[in-house]
């Protein structure tokens, strides 16, 4: 299982998800996001960096904002956090990979919401409806709702993922679940990401993935 920390705003941060070797790292790019990352953390240094996957979180933003960000920051994927249409994703994917991410509530309706998003994406994030805002709230949702999940396509958990879980998300019998995506619980304060409680979840979690092979 692979590894996302998201809503990084400075480079210390960055390259200390380098050093634990997590998979991706996420770049808030939705001004409204106190981890905005645009005012943050310079392009060239993120664009420079190597040895981690760069993902760019975008909320309804517009295809121009998009794709000149992916330049600017050399980002590998497109994270959608907004209500982006089908249509939208598909555009967008002909330039990046695309994941797509669905606010989950209390109830999934698969075949409406989430089937016409299967040709026009490389994943799913399932994160929690919230109103609160669009992500980062620190909220987990009904992870049982994940056991109905009819697709092959892979898909990242988020939402409120916190420190001590490692065991619990190891165990996790969903064989789609690819990576998880950890943000607001990992933080001293919005944006800057607690070192210690990183590296210790990332060890953590590749441990309990071990004992259960």
């Amino acid at each position: 299982m692979q590894i996302k920390v998201c809503g990084i705003t400075k480079l210390s941060d960055l390259q200390m998800l380098v050093e634990n070797k997590a998979d991706y790292a996420g770049f808030i790019f939705y001004e409204r996001s106190p981890r905005f990352a645009g005012s943050r953390i310079d392009a060239r240094s993120v664009r420079e960096t190597t040895g981690i996957l760069k993902v760019g979180v975008f909320v309804n933003a517009s295809m121009e904002q998009v794709l000149t960000t992916v330049v600017d920051y050399a980002l590998d994927l497109v994270q959608l956090h907004g209500d982006e249409t089908p249509e939208f994703c598909a555009a967008v994917q002909t330039k990046v990979p695309v994941i797509k991410a669905f606010r989950i509530g209390a109830h999934v309706n698969w075949e409406k919401e989430i089937s016409p998003y299967l040709p026009v994406t490389k994943y799913f994030l399932f994160d929690t409806a919230s109103e609160k805002g669009y992500g980062g709230t620190g909220d987990r949702f009904n992870w049982e709702l994940l056991q109905q999940y009819p697709y092959q396509h892979p898909f990242l958990l988020s939402g409120g993922i916190a420190p001590g879980q490692e065991a619990e998300i190891g165990n996790l019998q969903l064989p789609q679940l690819f990576a998880v995506d950890i943000n607001s619980k990992f933080e001293d304060s919005p944006g800057v990401k607690n070192p210690e409680k990183v590296s210790v979840f990332v060890a953590g979690l590749r441990k309990a993935l071990q004992q259960v092979l």
